[in-house]
């Protein structure tokens, strides 16, 4: 059986979704911390942003941790980790698992899981928005 070979992410493709992130952030008036990992979990890109949330540097590794881990988008698995849901873990002061706060973002290329993307720092729905983005724009 062949496989076709797949181009890891690289430290430019890392620096290109940073800086996607950043563009689309300052367009919204929202300052946010990013973080890119490669398919094996190691750091390729990180960009904390002082004037964001304090925890936005960690609460974007975490997301892209368990985007990677879970080879899906965090925003799809908000529900699956609230009480009762699939993933079953205590709630946050938020009411939202830390962890699974909409924001992470798997990246592949060629249909193979090549790294993730985490935003933190903006509404969960604005993050998700920007990881998405910048995950489309390397396309």
């Amino acid at each position: 059986m062949s496989t076709t070979a797949v181009t890891p992410l690289t430290i430019q493709d890392a620096e290109a979704l940073v800086a996607a992130v950043q563009h689309a952030a300052a367009a919204a008036g929202v300052t946010v911390s990013v973080t890119v990992l490669d398919a094996g979990g190691h750091l390729l890109a990180f960009r904390r942003d002082d004037r964001a949330v304090l925890i936005s540097g960690e609460t974007s590794t975490r997301k892209a941790y368990t985007a990677l881990q879970l080879n899906a988008p965090t925003a799809d698995l908000v529900d699956a980790v609230q009480p009762g849901g699939l993933f079953h873990t205590l709630p946050t002061a938020l009411d939202r698992p830390l962890l699974f706060i909409a924001g992470g973002v798997p990246v592949h290329r060629g249909g193979r899981l090549i790294g993730a993307i985490g935003v933190g720092g903006g509404a969960p729905e604005q993050d998700h928005g920007f990881a998405t983005a910048a995950v489309r724009s390397l396309a």
